[in-house]
């Protein structure tokens, strides 16, 4: 009888540990959500600015945060040290070191590693914030503060939904690994070199790549399965050893600033349309299937007209706006440095002047190629100007694109997650910024990637009042607890 009793309550306990109950970790997640709400206050009181090199201190501190964070969690726990970083000054300070965490050895089990930075960009009331920007306020049900989207909130997420699992004596249905960085904001200075080198180590056993560095595009859910890549360009025209007066010289000579302006209207119309050559040759053909991906996306054009401040745009229909912020190329000028821009009026010739452009970069655009056609293009164009003046073009960072297949596992797990935690079917949608990580995790590991988000379309990332929804934050906990047992089912399914 004793040993009949002893069996039963050995039974219960293994069949309560192995189990995948998503109401409980529900429960539990509604339950703790002040607790999660507190952590990330904790976290945005540190100003992570990665910046910044005298809240250089303060940076480190955050990593040394969150590597304790896993250490309470029992955690396996690493630091690695990616090296120092020189300064403009010549001044050579530490990078901060990347952590990374593992949950689970089970050879039986498939392995995640969740990619996050706890890094942000700079913030000051006088910038025109509502509130402190690192005293995280809630407001209406928005936890306004730097890094509450951008990337602290979606870490904290992941870190409470392993969490749940573990206070509720749940099997973590899968590894979990985690490698976080305090750099992202700036490059993510060491990175590459550091997954290039933990390649046959930490990423050994890696199955799936996961990261939650981006937002939805509306209210609705989304999965994420693309970004574009970006060329950025310096252009310096030099001409007289010095600025010279506009009164006394004007007129004799050939000015840089006239001549990069002209090379500048050589670039782009005003339609948009990019004239190098090569550069839209390059880009994939539009498929029927991914036309049809853009009808099904909710998307309110003149709610997002609205939200930029303009009284037009340069397409009418949903379909061509996503498509042309996502799978094809664009040409922004983004300034003149060496150009008179303060107040008042200086009468000068400027010496020397250098624009600074980029091309956002598309499937199947290739950076070495991008860089040849424009510095190519750029140099037949001046020599037509016939100017004494001398031409320079650098390419300063050449990103490709990324692009994933949605009928992978991971995407198919992805909707399944969004449909038990949301009850609806997630839009599928691209990004038109760039989040390089994601390339260099695909052509080094060759692992399959999801971009799986929880940030608002309105969140503001990189700007004033920067904010992440109590919603958002705790809907999209019990998102990740859920994928993580969709995952756990892929080889099964």
């Amino acid at each position: 009888m004793i040993q009949l009793a002893v069996f039963s309550l050995l039974l219960l306990h293994c069949t309560h540990v192995c189990s995948f109950n998503l109401d409980e970790l529900k429960n539990y997640i509604d339950s703790h959500q002040e607790d999660y709400v507190l952590t990330l206050r904790d976290w945005v009181a540190v100003e992570s600015d990665s910046s910044d090199a005298l809240k250089r201190d303060e940076l480190m501190r955050m990593m040394k945060i969150t590597e304790n964070k896993f250490n309470d969690m029992k955690g396996h726990t690493n630091l690695f040290d990616i090296g120092n970083q020189e300064l403009p000054n010549g001044q050579i300070i530490p990078l901060p070191v990347v952590v990374t965490a593992s949950f689970g050895n089970d050879s039986n089990k498939a392995t995640v590693c969740i990619y996050g930075h706890v890094d942000v960009q700079p913030a000051r009331m006088d910038d025109g914030w509502d509130t402190e920007p690192y005293n995280l306020t809630e407001i209406n049900g928005n936890l306004y503060g730097r890094g509450a989207s951008d990337n602290k909130a979606p870490v904290l997420a992941w870190i409470h939904a392993v969490e749940a699992y573990q206070a509720l004596d749940m099997d973590l249905p899968v590894n979990v690994k985690f490698i976080i960085e305090g750099m992202e904001e700036t490059g993510s200075n060491g990175l590459d070199e550091l997954i290039s080198k933990q390649k046959d180590d930490f990423f050994s056993d890696v199955d799936y790549i996961i990261i939650s560095d981006c937002g939805w595009l509306s209210r609705k859910p989304a999965l994420t399965y693309g970004t574009r890549g970006n060329c950025y360009f310096f252009a310096e025209v030099e001409g007289p050893k010095q600025d010279l007066h506009s009164g006394v010289y004007g007129g004799s000579v050939f000015e840089p600033m006239i001549d990069l302006i002209g090379l500048l209207d050589t670039l782009i119309d005003s339609n948009g349309h990019i004239l190098i050559p090569g550069i839209n040759e390059a880009v994939a053909e539009l498929t029927e299937e991914e036309r049809k991906r853009y009808e099904a996306i909710e998307f309110d054009v003149e709610n997002f007209k609205n939200k930029i401040g303009t009284d037009g745009l340069m397409y009418d229909t949903k379909e061509e706006i996503l498509s042309h912020r996502w799978r094809y190329p664009s040409l922004s000028i983004h300034g003149i440095e060496g150009a008179f821009s303060a107040s008042g009026s200086k009468t000068v010739i400027p010496a020397k002047v250098t624009a600074k452009f980029s091309i956002r970069q598309v499937p199947d655009m290739d950076p070495p190629t991008v860089e040849k056609q424009v510095t190519t293009y750029l140099n037949d164009m001046f020599a037509k100007r016939k100017t004494p003046n001398k031409l320079k073009v650098t390419m300063i960072i050449g990103a490709k694109p990324w692009l994933a297949d949605v009928s992978d596992p991971l995407y198919v797990a992805g909707r399944r997650a969004v449909q038990k935690v949301f009850g609806v079917e997630p839009d599928l949608i691209r990004e038109g910024g760039t989040i390089p990580v994601a390339r260099t995790f695909q052509d080094v590991t060759g692992k399959s990637i999801i971009m799986l988000p929880i940030g608002g379309f309105d969140d503001g990332l990189h700007s004033q009042n920067e904010k992440m929804s109590r919603y958002n934050y705790i809907e999209g906990t019990k998102l990740f607890a859920a994928y993580l047992h969709e995952v756990s089912q892929i080889n099964k399914s």
